[in-house]
């Protein structure tokens, strides 16, 4: 499964409880559709965090991380990226081994 269907399967079964009875593209915003409130962004990040054992800071909880599908494939992809020697991405955990 590609991210970004694993991305919307969390969104269907979390947020529109199963039934995704309105579709929702690749860049439309979670906010402006109503599909994500504050409650539904900490059950995001649980789940990136947890899925892909990253850790999220308070600074990354932002629109330009996680208001749609490929925001947040975009965000997680940067986060899954090895760590690189002289990378000071402090904080950022790949599969479980912090970058310092």
């Amino acid at each position: 499964m590609t991210l970004n269907a694993e991305l919307r399967q969390f969104v269907i079964d979390n947020f529109m409880f199963g039934k995704p009875d309105k579709h929702v593209g690749d860049d439309d915003s979670f906010l402006e559709l109503g599909l994500i409130d504050s409650t539904g962004v900490m059950e995001l990040v649980a789940f990136l965090e947890g899925r892909y054992r990253i850790k999220l800071q308070d600074s990354d909880l932002i629109p330009d991380n996680l208001d749609s599908i490929n925001k947040v494939a975009r965000f997680v992809e940067s986060r899954l990226q090895p760590c690189q020697e002289g990378d000071r991405g402090a904080g950022r955990v790949i599969f479980g081994v912090e970058c310092s």
